[in-house]
Order: structure tokens, then sequence, then C-alpha cells
């Protein structure tokens, strides 16, 4: 059983279990005003299985569970690993069951909330879970570095473990179609790409009625992550170095990286750097491109590059949020970013996003493996009028015939082929969709 502080500590962090009929006044508190609808809306639950949502922190992982919860109050408990009381009192599985038996039996279900805070947090999801208390868990957890580690083995066939990240373009798009007077489609997608190449997509961004609102939050929320999240959670003695690492690889984003360079300006050694770029990753700030070798000898299989998962943060970062569309110098990287953004929100984890790159210097923006498949796209910022291929696309369809061949670039919807193989021309607005039936059959990003 727990002790009488811990017990005490629950009971005032979720007073709907003394106060049943308060429990939709008092569970409201926890959903914001305005809710977006997200994709994953419709993932299944099983008693006795624990649905583990991770992302960055500030993505909606709570609101979502929120949502969620809302038809099983006031039977639903409520654990904070923020919570030092909580932290330490509620870290044994076998005792937190045996309380739930004793004290709340009535319990549909159990929401622990970021759990990277706690150093055994698998373990506890473990335990929960074989102690078959009848209904799900839910666990969300701001950055997965350490609970990833723990967690391969030991939740195998005990979890579905789903990614939460910011808004895609196409969860936005559906929302404004719901809530603003009919506008012309084309438009309201431009919009919304618009604002996701400079501010990004994070739900209180988004929703934020002021550029300078908008740029205050991103601002919190980089120093959250620099000097809370590298600090607190990964224990990181250079913070100094981590935040120059950041504002490198930002300026960087789409190109090939060195770490020993990158170690050098940094004053730190390459292991240094390539376990921070690891944390970043593992934290869903950045994520980490391999590329694509597919057995030829003739590719380079080392240097990877790295993408933001957010364009606003990577702006933040360089202090580029003050200028508009046309204005933008740096339109290229921005693009790229929320192209390979846009895939990863959509990416289900059995797949892989790549690039390609030849010794000879041929390259192919992304190359992703789904479902046995390779799908081939080049991203071009450019107003293009006619159907045009590069020699290094054509090269990689004659390699590995994919599946699917695109070009994203900013002006022109269209097909044509290469040697009898369909292309695609899209653009941002109708990207999104052609994304989504990529992966619609496998369900998403689960």
């Amino acid at each position: 059983m727990l002790r009488r502080e811990t017990e005490d500590r629950l009971l005032l962090l979720n007073p709907w279990l003394t106060e049943p009929k308060e429990a939709e006044s008092i569970s409201s508190r926890f959903l914001p005003p305005i809710y977006v609808q997200r994709a994953i809306e419709n993932i299944p639950t099983l008693p006795n299985r624990a649905i583990l949502i991770v992302g960055p922190r500030q993505s909606g992982k709570s609101t979502f569970v929120w949502r969620k919860l809302l038809p099983f109050m006031p039977n639903t408990l409520f654990i904070n690993m923020e919570d030092p009381q909580l932290r330490m009192g509620c870290g044994n599985a076998v005792e937190l069951a045996a309380y739930i038996r004793a004290q709340l039996p009535s319990l549909k279900a159990v929401f622990i909330d970021e759990i990277q805070h706690l150093e055994e947090g698998a373990l506890l999801i473990k335990g929960l879970v074989d102690s078959r208390l009848g209904f799900p868990i839910w666990v969300t957890g701001s950055a997965s570095f350490h609970l990833k580690s723990r967690t391969r083995e030991s939740l195998a066939g005990r979890a579905t473990r789903i990614q939460l990240l910011p808004f895609s373009h196409s969860e936005i798009r559906s929302w404004e179609k719901k809530q603003n007077a009919p506008a012309a489609f084309t438009q309201q997608g431009r919009k919304i790409f618009r604002h996701q190449l400079i501010f990004g997509s994070y739900p209180a961004v988004y929703l934020a009625r002021s550029d300078s609102e908008k740029k205050l939050i991103l601002s919190d929320l980089v120093e959250a992550l620099i000097l809370r999240d590298a600090s607190d959670i990964f224990r990181i003695q250079r913070v100094d170095a981590f935040r120059k690492l950041l504002f490198l690889l930002a300026g960087q984003v789409g190109q090939l990286i060195n770490l020993s360079e990158l170690a050098s300006i940094c004053n730190v050694n390459v292991g240094t750097v390539s376990s921070y770029i690891e944390i970043l990753d593992e934290s869903h700030i950045i994520n980490k491109i391999k590329p694509f070798a597919g057995g030829k000898r003739l590719e380079i299989t080392t240097n990877p590059k790295v993408y933001f998962i957010d364009n606003g943060i990577r702006n933040q970062l360089l202090q580029n949020l003050n200028h508009s569309w046309e204005t933008l110098s740096d339109k290229g990287q921005l693009f790229e970013n929320w192209t390979f953004s846009e895939i990863l929100k959509n990416l289900p984890f059995q797949s892989s996003l790549k690039f390609w790159r030849s010794k000879s210097g041929a390259e192919v923006d992304a190359v992703i493996e789904h479902a046995g498949k390779i799908i081939a796209l080049e991203i071009k910022a450019s107003t293009m009028k006619s159907p045009a291929f590069t020699r290094s696309l054509r090269s990689f369809v004659d390699a590995y015939n994919p599946a699917e061949v695109a070009v994203l670039n900013l002006g022109l919807e269209s097909t044509a082929e290469i040697d009898k193989k369909p292309v695609r021309f899209l653009m941002p607005t109708s990207f999104p969709s052609w994304i989504k039936s990529l992966f619609s059959q496998s369900g998403g990003k689960i």
C-alpha cells in the first residue's frame, strides 16, 4: 500500500475521487478552450495494456489524453510524475496496484503524465500492465530518451507506442474548415503552409492571436528545452555547448553534418556532440536522417542530415521570425524542413525516411521505405511551370525502380513519366494528402 502522505497527495490532485459530482467542472480545467482534433483520435484501447504517447513538450499529449478520458470521469486516477512526492511514492507498481484494488475498485483508467521524470518509468508501466487491473493505462512522456532505452524489451506486447508531434498541415486544415466560413480551399491551405514555414505548428503557437504572442511562446519553448530539459532531465554539464550546437544545427538544415567540425566549434569532443544529437533526436526536437544505401556501392553511407521537427523552433534559434514569405532568404531550407516534418508526422514506426546521395554527387532529397516499397521525392523551392526531371532523379529511378515518385514544388500540379514510370508534381496544398494516402493502410504514426 502507499504511504499516507502519498495517498493524501493523490487525493489532492484527484479531487473528483472524493467529489464525483464535481468531476465534469474540475476535469474541464485540464482542457484548453480550443481543441483541434488529432489524426490519432481513433487509436484502439485495450484493457491491461498501456498507451504510451510520446513527443516534444507542449505538442498536445496531455490535452489529447484528457479528451479521451472525459467519458471515464470520475473513475480516473491522474498521476503527474513532475510532482516529487508522487514520483517518490508511486514508483512501485506492486504498491500502486494494491492501493488501486483496495481503495479505488471502481477505477476505469490510470493516467501517468510526464513519465520521463521517473528514473524507472518503464518498470512501473510494465508492473501495472502485468497487474491486470482490467483497464487501459495512459502514459505521456515529453522526452523518450531515458524511457525508450528501457522500454524496447520490457514493454514488448504490453504497450502501444504512439508519437504525437505538433499539428500537421492536415490537422490544422480540417479544424480551420470546420471553424470558419467556407473559403477558397487552396487559399486556406496556402495560408496554413506559410504560417508553418515561419512560426511552425505547436498548438499554443498556432492558436495564439498575434505574432508577438507566437514569438514569446516559441522563446519560452526553446529556453525550456535548453535550460530545463538539458539540465534537469539529461544532466548536461556543458549547457553552453548544447545551446551552440542547437544554433549550428538550425543553420545546417538539409546539409550533411560533420561531427568533427561541430565538436571543434562547440569546444567539446566528437562523442559529446554525438550524444547531444542523440538526445535532441530522442526528445523530438530534431530528426537525424540517415542516407539510403540500397546495397549499391556508389552511395555515401556515413554523414547524416538533420531536420527540425518544427520550423518555428528552428527559426527561433536563429532569431529569424520577422520575415514574410516574400522576403525569406532561406526559403529553400524552410521548405525542405517543412516537407520532412510533414512526412515524419505521418510516418509509421516500422517505416523509414532517408535521403540518397551518390559519390558522384547525384542526390534525391527524400527516400521513404514503407511496407516493402520505396518512394522517391524531390523538393524544389521554385515555381515550376512545366514537368522537368533532374539527372539525379532519373538515375535513382533507373537504379531502384521506386513504387512512387513525386516532385514537390511551388507552382505545378501535374503528372509526367520517367521511362514509363509515373511522376506526380505536387504543391504544398496537395502534398499532405499525398503523404497520408501513402500510409493510410497502416494506420499512421503508431
